[in-house]
């Protein structure tokens, strides 16, 4: 048996090389895009740099879906898609209104000047106010839902003069369900880093997928200053408003709150005139106000 065993061992290279003892088949083949750009780092940073400068203010109507993931209970929630309006001015001028589905009246109204937020709920007749980062973690996800982290991930913004960046290239493989055929993706990931003060380390601060036939930003992924990840955003369905290109699918991601936006953009005007009182909320008088840190 001894001998058998190793005579066998002996003979397998033999049959590779004769040709002997094997079977083909065919592989599926993605398919490759008919364009593929190459540009370098720098154009790519230029690129995302002057799409953000050009952007001074936008107002979108979109549909807005909400879901809350408790993984320790495994219990997924779906709210229903409600209407709303968001309105976007530079430097960090955010609000967010909500409306009643079919009814079309007032359901949240939530403000930010960059600094500090206001978010009122009709419905229960709240007014929250704080910050506009969080800095306490809350059980309750609505007070986690800070305008901050909601208008970095709206628009893909540029560099800061103290970021720090690399990129490099990768190719993705998916399946389109649709045409049931894999599809390849040529990608450029650009990281961008920054030094803690005093230090050599570096620090993640965003990392953006940027594909490679139209060069427009599809996946972002945001860190908080520990390092972990806080806000992963996907941006599909492109459509030129005016001239300006803007995803009409955008998914945030909050994996740490457990919480997911979905946003179905319907129109977007941009770079549209926004005065200082569009961002001011009317609130009744006997509103309850809670203050959060």
């Amino acid at each position: 048996m001894h001998r058998r065993a190793l005579a066998v061992l002996f003979s397998a290279p033999l049959l590779l090389l004769t040709g002997c003892l094997f079977t083909t088949r065919k592989l599926p083949m993605p398919k490759a895009p008919s364009v593929t750009q190459t540009v370098t780092p720098a154009q790519l940073v230029e690129d995302i740099d002057d799409r953000w400068d050009r952007l001074e203010a936008f107002y979108a109507n979109v549909e807005i879906q909400a879901s809350t993931l408790k993984k320790k209970d495994g219990v997924e929630k779906d709210y229903t898609t409600f209407p709303g309006i968001i309105m976007m001015r530079k430097p960090e001028w955010l609000r967010v209104y909500g409306r009643v589905p079919v009814i079309g009246s007032r359901m949240f109204d939530m403000v930010s000047d960059g600094k500090n937020f206001t978010l009122y709920i009709q419905t229960k007749n709240l007014e929250y106010k704080g910050s506009n980062a969080l800095h306490k973690r809350s059980t309750n996800t609505v007070e986690n839902m800070r305008p901050g982290f909601f208008f970095d991930a709206l628009v893909v913004r540029g560099l800061d003069k103290d970021d720090n960046f690399m990129v490099s290239a990768d190719t993705e493989t998916i399946e389109d369900a649709k045409k049931k055929h894999l599809i390849q993706i040529p990608e450029y990931i650009l990281s961008i880093i920054r030094a803690k003060p005093g230090t050599r380390e570096m620090k993640p601060i965003r990392v953006v997928t940027i594909h490679r036939d139209d060069l427009l930003p599809y996946e972002q992924d945001l860190y908080d200053s520990d390092g972990n990840l806080e806000t992963h955003v996907s941006y599909s369905n492109y459509k030129s408003f005016e001239g300006v290109m803007f995803p009409t699918t955008v998914v945030i991601k909050r994996p740490l709150e457990e919480f997911q936006i979905v946003l179905t953009v319907e129109k977007v005007v941009p770079n549209i005139k926004l005065s200082d009182d569009q961002f001011q909320i009317k609130v009744p008088e006997d509103t309850k106000v809670k203050d959060l840190q």
